[in-house]
């Protein structure tokens, strides 16, 4: 320091107080400079991050090894470029900031395979106003590279009880790119108390990805926001698109040996995948021995299913020596509660062979007046005139023998005209479509709730 303060004509004393604390940087070190050269980080890429520690952005003990190793394998420009990145992201809602590192390299990285050089990061959020929205509110939010999540849990004076299940999430489409929770928020909690909202981020481009998953803390909430906010004009010329959103677990298996029973393709599908809980077989109507040579597979999570699906799908892995088929399943709907209202068809299943179209007639008669009745293979619709009788016949007949089978029965679920396209654009051939109406067999278990 004496050289520079010779050239301010011996100002030493004025020099050391204001100018001294900004230019140490390059020569003081925290303790931790020593172990990033230690870990193998090139010195101009050690002090940057140190450099970083010292503003108080992120600590020492924030970073795991993950993030250093990552941090190595950069060149020296790639890696000062990344942790410029890094510290010019808005990290105030950022809890895991290791995470978060280790996104703004793999973004990096993308970027580079696409040939562009990184961009800046366009626009945020207005952070004035999303931090007027959490004083109102009292959420939190955790921002990753990939998401946005407002709340999960949401503060105890909203809601305490444990995460709502199936039926309460909703999937919010065509959101405009610079959109976030500040004009979310307001809109979709007129329709009840949110439990979480997760904004998609794209990390390329630094904007949301055009949709969201909303989760209510009730069913009712959720299916006032569809009505409410779909369509709903957020802008000028710009309408969202909003339906409740159902994870979707279950994955749909082909190619199966007929012999197999539920037994073995339980144990045979947790060798190569992981998470599965239950599994879905249809016998064929003639030989209880012998499975229809297709199954669903239920597994504990959304993540679970999509993992399994990724493995059986590669053709790497076989399943008693054979590659299957595997797609997902149509998921189960939760039909209009206005709609299932009206229903006076009854779906009855696990009919014996022997069982005929007049047997059913005769047995369920006596509780109303039928408009007709269609037996398909070892299920039938029974269609009642009064919709009071069809409830009590389903009461009182679920679960009785005839011709020595347990039936079961639910309420038919009415058309769906998606499901009617998506089924179409499969292959017609996979077996007779009821056109009426359609069923599905409840899942054994009830489907567990979504992470």
């Amino acid at each position: 320091h004496n050289k520079m303060a010779n050239q301010v004509n011996g100002n030493a004393v004025q020099l050391k107080e204001e100018e001294e604390p900004m230019d140490t940087s390059s020569v003081t070190h925290t303790e931790h400079y020593k172990t990033l050269i230690e870990a193998g980080l090139p010195q101009k890429v050690a002090e940057r991050l140190d450099e970083i520690f010292q503003t108080g952005l992120v600590a020492y003990v924030d970073l795991d090894e993950r993030a250093i190793d990552a941090l190595r394998e950069f060149n020296e420009e790639g890696a000062l470029s990344v942790l410029q990145q890094f510290k010019e992201s808005d990290l105030s809602h950022v809890q895991n900031k290791s995470a978060f590192l280790c996104g703004v390299m793999k973004t990096y990285r993308q970027r580079e395979k696409q040939g562009s050089k990184v961009q800046e990061s366009t626009k945020g959020p207005d952070e004035a106003k999303i931090k007027a929205l959490l004083e109102r509110t009292g959420y939190t939010l955790d921002v990753t590279t990939g998401q946005r999540k407002y709340g999960g849990p949401p503060p105890d004076t909203v809601y305490s009880g444990v995460q709502p299940g199936i039926g309460t999430e909703v999937f919010v489409g065509k959101i405009p790119r610079d959109l976030y929770e500040d004009e979310l928020v307001p809109l979709f909690e007129k329709a009840g108390p949110i439990w979480d909202l997760r904004l998609m981020m794209d990390p390329l481009s630094g904007q949301n990805r055009g949709y969201a998953f909303i989760t209510f803390c009730s069913k009712d909430a959720a299916q006032e926001a569809v009505k409410l906010c779909d369509n709903y004009e957020i802008r000028p010329g710009k309408h969202l698109g909003v339906c409740i959103s159902v994870a979707n677990n279950r994955l749909f298996v082909g190619s199966i040996p007929k012999n197999k029973t539920k037994e073995n393709i339980l144990e045979e599908f947790s060798k190569v995948t992981e998470g599965l809980v239950d599994v879905i077989l249809y016998h064929q109507p003639d030989d209880k021995k012998k499975n229809r040579g297709f199954c669903f597979l239920e597994y504990e999570d959304h993540k679970s299913a999509a993992q399994a699906r990724r493995r059986l799908m590669s053709g790497k892995v076989k399943v008693w020596g054979n590659v299957v088929t595997v797609e997902w399943a149509d998921p189960v709907e939760e039909p209009d509660p206005e709609v299932m209202a009206k229903v006076k068809v009854l779906f009855v299943r696990n009919l014996a062979t022997t069982v005929t179209e007049e047997i059913l007639e005769k047995s369920f008669s006596e509780f109303g007046k039928l408009e007709r009745v269609k037996k398909l293979k070892d299920y039938a619709f029974v269609h009642f005139e009064d919709r009071g009788a069809a409830v009590k016949a389903m009461n009182e007949m679920n679960g009785k023998e005839i011709e020595g089978e347990e039936i079961e029965i639910v309420l038919a679920k009415p058309p769906d005209k998606k499901r009617k396209e998506r089924q179409a654009a499969r292959q017609a051939s996979r077996s007779t479509v009821y056109e009426d109406y359609y069923y599905y067999p409840p899942p054994r278990m009830p489907p567990p709730i979504r992470g």
